[in-house]
């Protein structure tokens, strides 16, 4: 396999881990502090901007991994 689709993969794997680790640690905040205050469990903007800053540094990773893959290769 060319090195820079198997850095492509490896950073697509890593980039859906961070996702799905933030978006729990996330929901994990939000609901610790739903009971702590007496509300409803919900993001708020900061929550929400938290999200779409690691979802758009995901979106660079497959690409960052495949170029360096490629050029330790």
């Amino acid at each position: 396999m060319h090195p820079a689709i198997e850095g492509a993969l490896v950073g697509a794997g890593v980039a859906v881990f961070l996702i799905a680790a933030e978006y729990f640690l996330l929901r994990k905040a939000v609901g610790d502090r739903a009971e702590r205050l007496k509300r409803k469990a919900e993001f708020d903007v900061t929550d929400r901007r938290r999200m779409t800053s690691m979802t758009r540094f995901a979106v660079f990773l497959p690409i960052a991994f495949a170029i360096g893959f490629w050029l330790v290769s």
